[in-house]
């Protein structure tokens, strides 16, 4: 199996030293690679007033300074809400400057606090969600002018510069759960990004989708164009590890209130959870080193061979004991 980090940092307003959290990303980074942990896909996120990550391509860039081998991800960057060509630029910019590391996640977005925000109709998103990420591919992989008359972004007569290293462009990563989506995302030729919340039931089905719809096509199915998020926290005892449920259900309640619609059109995958109870924290790897160690065996049973472990505040400590007392049991040969 692989595993990488999936989450993001904290720079808040009034805090004495905003910079903290992301020196802190970047270092958990450092460390993380030093550990045997392949990657990093950082979230993207707006007017939430936690401080949370909103320029994931510029701490990335720190990121790609800082280590040699470790995997650039965005998961996701929200296209409607960028120009692509501008996005573009950047994107191939890291690319560039990191040797060829960046995994390019993106999605269509689903928090209303956002699109509320930038004062944007969430029912646009996947139409300018389809328009961008066709500009951004065209942009990467054409070396001749071309220009652009779509019904959100228009160009004339451009060549994006600089080139992406890896060719004919990095890969896309698509975050999808719904079974349309899915087969959207293989028909693409595209990689897999799965959330956190899903049963490993829901996981396996998505997973053999995926598989299905990429064989039916002719395109070769490889498990590691699957990536499956994962809440974790390697804790000390039982008590430990409820006190840390308590505190992620806490965490998705005020992340289920930012993207909730208030006339609940935006059933998105966060707010699908928010009806069950114990839904979030039943498919969380959260417990003792054993506990986790079944958690992954229960996944890697249905197909799963690339994790991405998310871990809050407590990422440092957890990956620390992870990758030593879970980790190599699943790296080694199966």
């Amino acid at each position: 199996m692989r595993f990488g980090l999936f989450g993001g940092a904290q720079a808040r307003r009034g805090d004495g030293d905003p910079a903290r959290g992301l020196r802190d990303y970047v270092d958990t980074c450092v460390e993380a690679e030093a550990l045997g942990f392949d990657s990093s896909f950082l979230v993207e996120h707006h007017f939430s007033d936690l401080g949370q990550v909103s320029a994931s391509l510029d701490l990335l860039a720190w990121v790609a300074a800082r280590t040699t081998t470790m995997r650039l991800g965005t998961a996701v960057i929200v296209l409607p809400w960028h120009d692509p060509v501008l996005l573009a630029e950047r994107a191939a910019t890291l690319d560039l400057m990191s040797g060829g590391r960046l995994e390019f996640g993106v999605g269509k977005g689903y928090r209303h606090s956002e699109f509320a925000g930038f004062c944007m109709p969430y029912e646009e998103a996947q139409a300018r969600f389809e328009e961008a990420l066709g500009v951004i591919i065209k942009a990467w992989t054409s070396n001749a002018r071309f220009s652009h008359n779509g019904r959100f972004w228009q160009y004339e007569d451009i060549i994006v510069e600089p080139p992406t290293s890896q060719k004919p462009h990095p890969p896309v990563w698509i975050a999808a759960g719904k079974p349309d989506s899915i087969r959207n995302v293989a028909a693409r030729g595209s990689k897999l990004l799965l959330d956190q919340f899903a049963s490993t039931e829901t996981v396996g089905e998505r997973l053999a989708l995926f598989r299905a719809e990429c064989e039916a096509r002719g395109r070769t199915f490889d498990p590691m164009d699957i990536a499956v998020a994962r809440n974790l926290y390697v804790a000390r005892d039982a008590v430990d590890t409820q006190t840390a449920l308590a505190r992620l259900a806490q965490a998705h309640a005020g992340m289920v209130a930012l993207s909730r619609h208030p006339d609940g059109r935006n059933q998105s995958h966060i707010t699908a959870y928010a009806g069950a109870p114990g839904a979030t924290e039943a498919s969380a790897l959260y417990g003792t080193p054993d506990r986790i160690a079944l958690e992954l065996e229960a996944l890697r049973a249905v197909g799963v061979q690339h994790v991405l472990l998310h871990g809050g505040e407590t990422t440092r400590r957890s990956i620390r004991r992870f990758s030593t007392e879970i980790m190599p049991a699943f790296t080694r040969p199966h």
